[in-house]
């Protein structure tokens, strides 16, 4: 019989990036397994990039959202597809619920929030020995006390060049020059978001380079994105808000680099095997990282970073205000040979903000 797994998703985008080489893992342990995904309707344009998915199920629950009945009957849905395994990635207690109500026989994950009898195959989380998100995910598809096999591989997407093609087509975008792609937005918070202006300047010394700078995101960036057009002097082209998730997908797999703060576009662009220029400030990549050898890491590595949190508790986020464009520029360099050796200073566009 084939042996069929459910897995629970993460909410969040760059998460369920680091999920594939879970997937693929348990496709090598379990020939011919079905791996079915439960997620949030905005990650499910990842789910079909990964081959090792056959299905992904809808997971219509917010974020904070307990809706028991409704819980209850989702469940009760799941139970029909006759699952051997349900694998749960995120670890709060809501996560657990609908695995529990669906009957599945072995139920894995962390204990999380005290998870207990929800989940009937816990494992207890050793973050040092598992300091790495997708360390994490991949220890679940193994069993209880053993070790997952080293080195892991990274996180791909597949893209397809008709789907290429159509999102070219309907934004109007023509592939007769170079592009790069950045990547501006930060869902977590505006501590882990470069600035405007400094994205302005690298935009504008791109352009003077030849090539086209498109920058994605969604509807919650086009102002930011608007701004950086606007400061660049129409260096960039904003698609942010102005593409699903499966477009930006296809455009940036066009893309010659992309240039990312730490979002879950950063992670999709190291998916797609792009030379990445990932930007750090309140977060830290021994966690998150960009799972990809093309990429360069840029951070000040102040004393008061990584302090991981949304808004800066010092009100000058000086991690990525004072990180200039001309480091950005010289990663970029090291990672495309085409790029102009001349080491021309960065001229600003606009005045700095007051100190």
């Amino acid at each position: 019989m084939i042996r069929k797994i459910l897995v629970i998703g993460p909410s969040w985008v760059g998460d369920s990036v680091m999920a594939q080489p879970l997937y693929r893992r348990l496709a090598e342990r379990h020939p011919g397994v079905a791996i079915d995904v439960f997620a949030p309707a905005w990650t499910l344009p990842l789910l079909t990039r990964m081959p090792e998915v056959r299905r992904a199920h809808l997971n219509p629950f917010g974020h904070g959202q307990l809706r028991l009945a409704e819980r209850w009957r989702v469940a009760r849905a799941l139970r029909r597809e006759g699952y051997d395994q349900v694998i749960v990635l995120p670890n709060s207690l809501k996560s657990a619920l609908i695995p529990f109500f669906a009957g599945v026989r072995l139920r894995t994950g962390f204990v999380g929030e005290s998870r207990y009898g929800l989940l009937n195959d816990t494992r207890e989380l050793d973050e040092k020995a598992l300091p790495m998100m997708v360390e994490r995910f991949c220890a679940l598809g193994e069993d209880a006390q053993h070790a997952i096999p080293r080195p892991i591989p990274h996180p791909r997407l597949a893209v397809d060049a008709a789907s290429q093609a159509a999102a070219l087509g309907k934004l109007g975008l023509t592939n007769d020059k170079p592009a790069v792609a950045f990547c501006p937005g930060a869902e977590y918070g505006p501590a882990k978001r470069w600035p405007a202006r400094h994205f302005a300047e690298l935009a504008h010394r791109f352009a003077e380079a030849g090539y086209q700078v498109w920058l994605f995101g969604s509807h919650k960036d086009q102002e930011i994105g608007d701004e950086i057009v606007n400061l660049s002097g129409g260096s960039a082209v904003n698609l942010a808000g102005r593409t699903g998730l499966d477009e930006a997908i296809d455009l940036i797999g066009l893309t010659e680099l992309a240039v990312c703060n730490d979002s879950g576009l950063m992670h999709v662009a190291a998916a797609l095997d792009k030379p990445l220029v990932a930007l750090y400030g309140s977060s830290s990549p021994d966690f998150t990282p960009p799972l990809s050898d093309k990429a360069q890491i840029v951070s000040l590595n102040l004393e008061c970073s990584p302090c991981f949190e949304r808004n800066c508790p010092f009100g000058h986020t000086d991690c990525l205000e004072k990180l200039l464009p001309d480091p950005v520029w010289q990663a970029a360099r090291r990672l495309l040979p085409t790029l102009s050796d001349e080491r021309r200073p960065v001229i600003p566009l606009h005045p700095a903000p007051d100190a």
